[in-house]
């Protein structure tokens, strides 16, 4: 494989990998892929190749993120020996914060500011550490690159990124992030080649998943985003709240009486859809249950999509697309389907057929506003980035 470029995207309890190929024009052609998933508890690495065929498959040793990357590591090194040849590796890094804005080479300074963020993110940032630690020790003389899910949000205008809160506290960096942004950054480049006039135009991205945001993007740029601070805000996720009066959390420590490990236990692994149903934070097992409390969960978190949707579409003075992406907005025609009745105000009108078939333009005829369902590609748009960095 020529000069080919390892992608590490490290989530809270999984870690996906795709490697490239470099081509004579430095475009990238996607090779083989997968992911190690459930590390800590039944850890199991799946690869594929470039069309989609089973390499490998089964139980691995991996109770923490470092052993997940060996594991893959041992892989590449066992079966293509892409380890020996790499030509760097790009990461997805959840938190930039104020400074850190465009994909760089990490080095001992960028991964002290990386820690140092670590509050702002601590589902996300320790792992996308872990990574990187774990391939500097593995393959030392490979140059790695950090690329970061706030860095597509810092087009926002200052006041979209302002809280109102004294001049001090935000010239220490607190203020509205946003996140999501290289699966954003991957719908706007991949409906600029689909539709390249809609891409030019007003869109909201609706990354529907564990982790939920809306996006509002004029010409390509975001302009608002659901998610703030951190990525507790904004939309019902899996084990996350969203939006949330911050007396809530003054009653949690005053009278529950939780400490602050406690209270960030509790918003980031126990409410959500998880904490309304008692169930499950998976869409797939609340749609299948007939539990009230499973419908509750659907309920809110459809009734909370579209009313942000509304927000955003106002943010941007008027909507001429939607675009679905993540593991929900790809794959579940249903959330699609009630998301649209939501907006039907704004114009939205689903064409069903196209919906439940998984169509990729999926609005009626009739629709003021063109529906589209997209995948997210964050690796592809990590590769590029990488390949980028290190051709200078």
């Amino acid at each position: 494989m020529r000069e080919p470029l390892l992608v590490i995207n490290a989530g809270s309890s999984s870690i996906k990998f795709s490697l490239y190929a470099t081509l004579p024009d430095r475009t990238l052609a996607a090779g083989v892929h997968g992911q190690v998933e459930k590390i800590g508890a039944d850890a199991r690495l799946a690869v594929r190749d470039a069309q989609g065929g089973r390499l490998a498959e089964g139980p691995v040793a991996a109770a923490t993120h470092e052993q997940a990357i060996g594991a893959i590591h041992r892989w590449l090194s066992g079966h293509i020996g892409a380890e020996r040849a790499l030509a760097g590796v790009g990461h997805r890094v959840v938190h930039g914060g104020p400074r850190l804005t465009l994909p760089l080479r990490v080095d001992a300074e960028v991964l002290r500011e990386l820690e140092a963020l670590t509050p702002l993110a601590p589902l996300h940032q320790p792992h996308s550490i872990a990574g990187i630690r774990a391939i500097a020790r593995l393959a030392p003389e490979v140059p790695q690159v950090a690329c970061f899910d706030t860095a597509f949000h810092r087009s926002q205008p200052e006041l979209a990124q302002r809280f109102a809160l004294p001049g001090a506290l935000t010239a220490k960096g607190v203020r509205r992030y946003g996140f999501h942004g290289l699966s954003y950054e991957s719908i706007v480049a991949a409906l600029a080649e689909r539709a390249p006039a809609l891409a030019r135009g007003r869109l909201v991205v609706a990354h529907l998943g564990n982790g939920a945001s809306l996006c509002a993007i004029r010409a390509g740029r975001s302009v608002a985003s659901t998610m703030g601070f951190t990525p507790l805000d904004g939309l019902v996720m899996g084990t996350r709240a969203g939006a949330l009066d911050p007396g809530v959390v003054l009653y949690l420590l005053q009278e529950e009486k939780m400490d602050l490990a406690a209270v960030t236990e509790f918003l980031y692994r126990r409410c959500g859809l998880l904490g309304v149903s008692g169930l499950s934070a998976d869409m797939r097992t609340l749609l299948a249950s007939d539990a009230p409390s499973a419908r509750e969960a659907v309920d809110l978190f459809v009734y909370r999509i579209g009313r942000e949707l509304g927000s955003m579409a106002a943010a941007l003075g008027g909507l001429d697309g939607l675009v679905f992406t993540g593991g929900i907005g790809e794959h579940s025609a249903v959330i699609r389907a009630r998301v649209a009745a939501e907006a039907r105000w704004l114009g939205v009108r689903l064409a069903a057929t196209a919906n439940e078939s998984g169509a990729a333009r999926i609005s009626a005829p009739d629709s003021a506003v063109a529906v589209w369902v997209l995948e997210s590609d964050e690796n592809g748009v990590i590769a590029r980035h990488t390949r980028r960095v290190l051709d200078g």
